[in-house]
């Protein structure tokens, strides 16, 4: 088949990879002039286990607030009515416990072993490192991840609930002065650079069915017939699919389609900061439950993550937010890393459904499939949906279930 996919994130370009693997011939449409260049350009870092990932999904192991310094989400600027409906429902999911949370797990966990087949067939060097320690600073914090913990184990994922001291031991590089109460050890999780893996990817896949259109901003796609508009162009590209990959464009094309879907952009802050020295620096992953911040190893640099904030594309660093991630690193890593020079601050647009979950499957329209929506997960869930949806195109039957990660939910 000849397939379009709009979108070069990590999850267009795993996409196109698993399609081109099956033996399609495919397109992928880019606005921008490189993959990975918008949302995958510095996120955490984090792989699965997903669902204790800040910003996963909403409710999970930690109270929603919208008000105070360490409110979960940042009010910015004014607030329209389609942000207040769609703040409304995250909150609603929130207080349902996330339904979605079991299916978004099992993906999450189906993709890392999709990565790790990919990574080793390939040979790709993309910074990655195991183990994972969720920070607890107090008792109650630990309690309130009981549901979280709960789903994962269902879902077959190791957590061990640890004292500080084994914590430190896992982790000799956190302060000894730091308030810490314990940990939830995940040995099997990892981590890696997003960006890198899919440039490798991409320049692994051109050439090999893949072509990359970069710099070509999609304004419409086709139903009847499918196909793709491109800027500057009167005709329509046809395609006997299209695969809809795009993050917040997404939220643009599909109304016009009459697909409308509770999209909105929650954008979040990463430091890149060089490592200092090691001994003082994680060597794989931390995540301090109460800040929702992540404290990422990626090679010889340390990547703090963290914030949420309902603004526009155009609004400037929030000051107080970027001031958090570098406490939050001196509070558990001090000295791990430079922090007066070579840093590298970038502010990115998460695409959330208000579940935190994915559209993964059939639009309803002929030739039409989604895979997009991710928010928080991109980096984490690209793999194993990018396989899910080649194995729908092909009317094969997934490996794994997607109940629950459907347009039927909304």
């Amino acid at each position: 088949m000849k397939i379009a996919i709009v979108g070069a994130g990590i999850v267009g370009v795993t996409t196109a990879y698993e399609l081109a693997s099956d033996g399609h011939e495919v397109t992928v449409f880019e606005q921008r002039s490189a993959a990975a260049e918008e949302a995958s350009f510095a996120p955490a870092g984090l792989l699965a286990p997903h669902l204790l990932s800040p910003w996963a999904a909403p409710g999970f192991g930690h109270p929603l607030r919208l008000t105070g310094a360490n409110a979960t989400l940042r009010l910015a600027g004014g607030m329209g009515r389609a942000n207040l409906a769609w703040l409304w429902r995250w909150r609603s999911a929130a207080r349902q416990q996330n339904a979605a949370a079991g299916a978004l797990e099992r993906l999450a966990q189906y993709s890392l072993a999709r990565l790790k087949t990919i990574a080793t067939q390939h040979e790709l060097d993309f910074e990655a490192s195991d183990g994972r320690l969720i920070l607890l600073r107090s008792e109650p914090e630990r309690q309130a991840l009981q549901p979280a913990l709960q789903v994962l184990r269902d879902c077959g994922v190791k957590a061990l609930d640890i004292d500080a001291d084994a914590a430190r031991k896992i982790e000799p590089g956190l302060s000894p002065e730091a308030t810490l109460a314990g940990a939830i050890h995940l040995p099997e999780a990892w981590a890696g650079n997003c960006r890198l893996f899919a440039q490798l990817l991409r320049q692994g896949t051109q050439g090999s069915g893949v072509h990359f259109a970069f710099g070509t901003r999609v304004e419409r796609i086709g139903s009847s017939p499918t196909g793709v508009a491109v800027q500057g162009e009167a005709e329509l590209r046809r395609f006997d699919a299209v695969v809809l990959c795009a993050g917040m464009a997404s939220a643009e094309l599909l109304p016009n389609l009459g697909v409308p879907l509770p999209m909105t952009a929650v954008y979040g802050y990463s430091v890149s900061a060089p490592l200092r020295e090691s001994t003082h620096a994680p060597r794989a992953s931390v995540v301090d439950l109460a800040q929702q911040i992540s404290i990422t190893r990626l090679g010889q640099r340390v990547r703090i993550a963290g914030g949420a904030e309902l603004s526009g594309s155009d609004a400037a660093h929030h000051a107080p937010t970027l001031q958090r991630l570098y406490r939050t690193l001196n509070d558990w890593f001090p000295g791990g890393a430079q922090l007066s020079s070579g840093l590298q601050i970038w502010r990115g647009a998460r695409t959330m459904l208000p579940d935190g979950a994915p559209i993964v499957g059939a639009s309803g329209l002929p030739g039409l499939w989604l895979n997009t929506g991710h928010g928080a997960g991109g980096w984490a869930l690209a793999c194993g949906s990018a396989r899910a949806v080649a194995d729908l195109v092909a009317q094969r039957e997934p490996e794994i279930p997607l109940d629950g990660l459907g347009m039927r939910r909304f």
